[in-house]
């Protein structure tokens, strides 16, 4: 993980599914947990979906509000 990469969950949106256009940060937990069993896209997309998975799994989401409020 690079420390950019956790301002680019509260700056990219999903580009595609259910949750299109709703940013990365945002989405929900089991979606994050479909990914994680089903298997990451290639590239930063799928990179970011599984840093939100971790983030998401071990309960730290606060970490991204200050960078919210940028």
């Amino acid at each position: 993980m690079k420390p950019e990469d956790l301002e680019l969950l509260v700056q990219r949106t999903m580009p595609y599914g259910k949750y299109q256009g709703r940013v990365l940060a945002d989405l929900p937990g089991n979606y994050l947990q479909w990914f994680a069993r089903e298997g990451f896209p290639k590239g930063e997309l799928g990179r970011l979906l599984q840093l939100m998975f971790e983030i998401d799994h071990n309960g730290l989401r606060q970490l991204l509000q200050p960078l919210r409020q940028r």
